[in-house]
């Protein structure tokens, strides 16, 4: 088993392990205070693993139920937040009792916004499904739901109390759903590691999945340690953010997945800055190879000042001014606030690859 420990105001471990499902009962109770358990998890997730998880919370003297949402991210709402709600108050749960999201990052996000929110605040547990969960949205304690105004723009930062990985799960994943989280790791390479971005280029991920997760695991666990609450450096995790958010956003949150939409907005930043004469030559072609190594697309149709518009409203705005995330040259990557106005001539100057 590989554990990281994040230190933060609220500390907490990560453990890695194959089959870990199914002793996640006594990793559990170590941590609970209570002993009742939720497990919150949508349609396709628990039919293949929320036995697995049930039986092993309750041989470890859990009072077990759930609650179950449909999969996808139209369900990640303010409506959904309070069916869950519903479910913890009908079922008689405390501040001392605990949620277990199991799923990919919408079970993640939402659970842990009801967990930070349901009586102020109550204990919960990442359980990662998907790989961009395992290598990104489970770590780092941000929480919240949709609005149609933009994604992410109603949560809270609220750390889980711990994060069971387990690489098994990622047998049950679409094609899709496993270019989908590579996007996240490919973006872990450009901002902080050229060696894991060369890995990407020359072998096959799939081949080499645990090493990956735990470095990408490692390099978020050091960047929100250094800035839990993302006021500095865990500004660049949002590489490729800004605007791939806002393209999900004009799809409605539907035809466009996360990872499809963020490896787009990577190498339109990048194509951008290059052609601006901040990024080293060759970077944003690099990028979209590896993109297309992994079945993820590198343009889109959506109108760039529709995408622009869109990315203003972004968490990432302040005032008159908007934070994007360049790099350098691969691997290192740096924070540049450009004037609202000026985000749509800016990238304007990329190209198509």
């Amino acid at each position: 088993m590989k554990k990281l420990s994040v230190k933060s105001n609220r500390s907490y471990d990560i453990l890695i392990e194959r089959g870990i499902l199914s002793s996640c009962g006594e990793l559990i109770k170590a941590v609970a205070r209570g002993n009742k358990a939720m497990i919150i998890s949508d349609s396709n997730v628990y039919p293949i693993y929320g036995g697995t998880v049930a039986s092993s919370l309750e041989s470890a003297g859990f009072a077990v139920c759930s609650h179950v949402f449909p999969a996808g991210e139209a369900s990640k709402q303010l409506s959904s937040i309070a069916k869950m709600y519903d479910s913890l108050a009908e079922n008689g749960f405390s501040r001392k009792d605990i949620i277990v999201a199991l799923g990919g990052g919408v079970t993640g996000d939402m659970a842990g916004f009801a967990a930070a929110t349901y009586q102020r605040g109550i204990d919960f547990i990442q359980i990662p499904t998907s790989l961009l969960a395992q290598v990104d949205s489970s770590v780092g304690a941000k929480t919240g739901v949709d609005i149609k105004q933009g994604k992410n723009l109603v949560g809270a930062f609220w750390q889980p109390s711990a994060v069971l990985i387990d690489p098994n799960t990622l047998k049950t994943l679409t094609p899709e759903f496993f270019s989908d989280g590579m996007a996240e790791v490919i973006k872990y390479g450009c901002i902080k590691s050229a060696s894991l971005f060369e890995r990407l280029e020359k072998e096959n991920a799939a081949d080499i999945i645990d090493e990956i997760i735990l470095e990408c695991v490692s390099i978020k666990k050091d960047v929100v340690e250094r800035d839990e609450h993302e006021s500095g450096e865990r500004m660049l995790l949002n590489f490729g953010h800004t605007l791939g958010h806002s393209i999900e956003k004009a799809y409605g949150y539907t035809g466009i997945t996360h990872g499809q939409a963020v490896g787009i907005g990577m190498v339109m930043m990048t194509s951008a800055a290059q052609n601006a004469g901040i990024t080293e030559k060759g970077c944003a072609k690099r990028i979209a190879d590896v993109l297309k190594k992994y079945s993820l697309p590198t343009c889109d149709k959506t109108p760039l000042k529709l995408i622009t518009d869109g990315a203003l409203g972004d968490k990432k705005a302040s005032g008159d001014s908007i934070n994007i995330v360049l790099l350098n040259k691969i691997g290192d990557s740096f924070t540049k606030r450009l004037k609202k106005s000026e985000l749509y001539d800016f990238c304007s100057k990329g190209e198509i690859i």
